[in-house]
């Protein structure tokens, strides 16, 4: 299958700030036919996409709570659906808040423990490669990505937890550049260094850094790339 004939849809709330991002990506540095998805849009069936991304941003302001609104958009009914009949759906920083509040992840967001907007490089460790997310990478690989969040310290009962971890659905946890996951490492306080997890079926997955803004060189790091590249590759695997 070529790229071109891969369709991607992004989402766009009120204050989304990083769909341009992604569209810039996923049209011009992987060649895939994205366009925007606008929240009131009537898409009743988003099965001709191959797969969603819910970019990062300050949707509706991050009123009441990061996400919070956006959960309750008519497109995430429509998004819902499609992800359960096995539609690929990515969250990207306020995608994966989004996501949380939905109910299509487990867990909340919290303010950072330093309650401070963190803007800045982190290291996450991929700890499962058996996902359309990260079947591109090798267990462990090590990616460089920038954060920029205020809400993204993950919490989760410890019922959710056990369960995120019996069923492998940790995609990342934040490490140094050494790969080592320490409480040094942990940008936000995020629960034992999470930053990116899945639902049950790993059709799901959200993540707080940001892959869409370190898919080129010359933006510092094409580590993000992996990601959108294992998408690809999913798609035209199966």
């Amino acid at each position: 299958m070529d790229n071109k004939k891969i369709k991607a849809g992004i989402t766009v709330f009120p204050g989304s700030n990083c769909d341009a991002d992604v569209y810039r990506v996923l049209n011009g540095v992987f060649g895939i036919s994205a366009s925007f998805i606008w929240h009131k849009d009537k898409i009743k069936d988003l099965g001709g996409y191959n797969f969603i991304v819910i970019p990062g941003g300050f949707s509706y302001g991050d009123y009441l709570r990061s996400g919070a609104l956006a959960a309750r958009s008519p497109v995430m009914e429509y998004i819902k659906d499609y992800a359960s009949k096995g539609g690929i759906v990515l969250g990207i920083c306020n995608g994966f808040q989004i996501l949380l509040e939905a109910g299509l992840l487990s867990g909340v967001m919290l303010t950072n423990n330093s309650l401070k907007f963190e803007c800045k490089d982190v290291y996450l460790k991929t700890l499962n490669t058996e996902t359309p997310f990260t079947c591109a990478l090798k267990k462990d690989s090590l990616l460089k990505m920038p954060i920029a969040h205020h809400d993204g310290n993950y919490f989760a009962e410890k019922k959710i937890i056990e369960r995120l971890n019996d069923k492998n659905a940790v995609i990342f946890k934040y490490c140094d550049e050494n790969g080592s996951i320490t409480e040094l490492s942990n940008p936000n306080g995020s629960m034992h260094n999470i930053a990116g997890i899945s639902n049950e079926n790993v059709n799901v997955m959200g993540l707080m850094p940001h892959p869409e803004r370190s898919s080129e060189k010359i933006l510092g790091s094409e580590d993000g790339g992996y990601i959108f590249q294992s998408i690809i590759k999913y798609i035209k695997e199966r």
